[in-house]
């Protein structure tokens, strides 16, 4: 029973990063930046790895706001490489981003986490931040620890806390199992996060640069279509039924010229499956990264064509119970820097790889956590 508990709070917190990104930020490395006239902005550093950064932003709204453009100024030399959930724009040192819709509206007192970026130069937190036309300046007391913005005090003492790891399946190809090695950083995030996690899979295989559970689903040289109609992502499901199903496939299907609605087939084999097996599990499907080998001209195209078309596939599949969140792994992502032969992530693909999937993941699991 309680596992079920588990599951429902997660179906209900992947809706909410769909429609309203609002995930908790608990990351130790906190620059908030707080708001002295009519707006609260929280700024945080999620991940620093030397060159480049992750940033997260939320807003408290004072009044409800329905509508919302953000500008500040970075300190020189810095850039942001690709952001999601904003529609930005950056010129010298000034960075301008705006709602994209669906996250417009903020209601009074509410907390929402708006948008999330990847930048490369100081990760030092702006010298301004405004939001519509107020600023909002002054820094935290970094002797306080920072606050979690999503979770707001109950009158309910009957609410039972989720219990037990949230098993997260990785699965893929050599992206995500060998030698693929993002799933270590992820690991890292998640649970310097305060997240509780266990990943599993029939394979097993360390992945440094953390001591992460080593289990996944990373088939190295498979196709996702060759897989489903071979009966093996039954069996790997039925094995290890995860909470949470992280998908990066279809890389090699792309490269053998496989069309994408017959890509979108097994996706959708895959996601019944797991839904027979667990009703309230929760997809993240990710759009691949760009494929640029020397020997396939056509292959960065095909992996445009088959990414254009999972956003509505999604849309059409997802459900309150069960909700399928697409996670952008392709815009941002350099096969000349970030992949060591124009197909497989190097260390800094691998890092933003694992960026990308904890700012969808986080919410899910921090929001579940919370209820």
């Amino acid at each position: 029973m309680q596992r079920a508990r588990n599951h429902r709070r997660m179906a209900a917190a992947a809706i909410a990063v769909v429609a309203l990104s609002s995930a908790a930020l608990t990351i130790a490395s906190a620059n908030p930046a707080l708001a002295e006239e009519g707006c609260d902005v929280d700024y945080r550093i999620v991940s620093d790895w030397g060159g480049g950064f992750q940033a997260n932003v939320a807003i408290t709204a004072d009044e409800p706001i329905d509508g919302w453009e953000m500008s500040w100024e970075f300190p020189s030399g810095t850039t942001v490489s690709s952001a999601w959930n904003v529609d930005w724009s950056q010129s010298g040192t000034t960075f301008s981003g705006s709602d994209v819709g669906w996250n417009a509206a903020i209601a009074s007192g509410e907390t929402s986490e708006v948008f999330g970026f990847i930048g490369s130069g100081s990760a030092d937190a702006p010298g301004t931040i405004s939001v519509n036309g107020d600023v909002c300046d002054g820094q935290a007391d970094p002797s306080e620890p920072p606050t979690d913005p999503t979770v707001t005090p109950t009158d309910d003492p009957t609410t039972d806390p989720p219990t037990g790891p949230v098993s997260i399946m990785p699965l893929g190809d050599s992206i995500t199992g060998s030698p693929g090695c993002w799933r270590g950083n992820l690991w890292d995030l998640l649970v310097d996060a305060g997240h509780e996690i266990s990943y599993v899979g029939s394979l097993s295989q360390g992945c440094p640069p953390s001591q992460a559970d080593p289990h996944h689903e990373g088939h190295g040289g498979v196709q996702v279509t060759q897989a489903v109609a071979n009966g093996d992502t039954r069996m790997w499901l039925e094995a290890n039924t995860p909470d949470v199903l992280l998908m990066h496939f279809g890389t090699n299907d792309v490269w053998s010229a496989i069309p994408p609605a017959q890509i979108l087939d097994a996706y959708t084999s895959i996601v019944e499956d797991l839904r027979e097996l667990n009703p309230d599990a929760v997809v993240l499907v990710a759009q691949i990264i760009p494929l640029h080998p020397d020997n396939c001209a056509e292959c960065p195209q095909r992996a445009v064509d088959l990414n254009a078309t999972i956003p509505g596939w999604a849309a059409e599949l997802t459900t309150e119970r069960s909700p399928i969140v697409v996670v952008d792994q392709y815009t941002g992502f350099d096969p000349e820097v970030d992949t060591y032969d124009g197909v497989h992530p190097d260390e800094d693909g691998y890092v933003k790889i694992a960026a990308n999937w904890f700012a969808a993941l986080d919410g899910v699991l921090a929001s579940a956590s919370d209820s």
